[in-house]
């Protein structure tokens, strides 16, 4: 999560495949959209699914009062990170956070995501990650995208490669999960400085009036 976002960053449509058969992924368009301070308790229902704190870093009985003490902890910071949220039928099924990091590493930022348990492996991973990458190249410059994975997590891991991360190594027993210490993959994405835009012609001088 990251601060309430008052303007919009940015909006996606995005349609979910024909292909999709389950009675609990309805038809529609996932929306990506900034994150709003209204979609806290949403967010906070989303971290205590099973599937997502499994996958997370996220504490049981996660209390919305914890990401907007959180959120209130970022606002006052010098860095902001942006948060976007993707909904379906207006309700919120997954969120990404792209933070920027501080001086000397400010070409850099984390990248942390999760999605619904019930809509995963539905795009919705895709939309949001796409989402954020976009912000980091188009809007924040950055040179370096970075994150960490469970090593058991194959379906992140490969989506992550699909956006360009690569593995750069491993930390033996990185998080307890389920009462054992699990492995973590450390990945990040590398992006070319971006391009300086074409030189304008300067404008004609207008001749004196006399």
């Amino acid at each position: 999560m990251s601060q309430p976002m008052e303007e919009r960053e940015e909006e996606r449509d995005t349609l979910m495949p024909d292909t999709l058969d389950s009675a609990h992924v309805p038809r529609g368009r996932i929306v990506v959209r900034a994150t709003q301070s209204t979609d806290l308790d949403a967010l906070a229902a989303l971290f205590n699914l099973p599937g997502v704190r499994r996958g997370t870093l996220a504490m049981p009985f996660l209390a919305t009062r914890t990401l907007v003490e959180r959120e209130a902890k970022r606002t006052r910071g010098s860095v902001q990170a942006v948060s976007f949220c993707a909904t379906l039928d207006s309700r919120v099924i997954g969120t990404v956070d792209v933070i920027p990091q501080p001086p000397r590493r400010a070409h850099c930022a984390e990248i942390g995501i999760a999605v619904h348990d019930a809509h995963a492996g539905c795009g919705v991973g895709t939309a949001l990650l796409a989402a954020a990458i976009t912000c980091a190249d188009q809007s924040l410059g950055l040179r370096r995208l970075e994150l960490r994975v469970f090593v058991d997590n194959a379906a992140a891991i490969a989506l992550y490669r699909k956006f360009g991360f690569v593995e750069e190594g491993r930390s033996r027993g990185y998080a307890m999960r389920d009462g054992v210490l699990a492995d973590a993959l450390h990945m990040a994405r590398y992006a070319e400085a971006p391009p300086f835009a074409s030189p304008v012609a300067s404008p004609v001088a207008s001749p004196p009036l006399n």
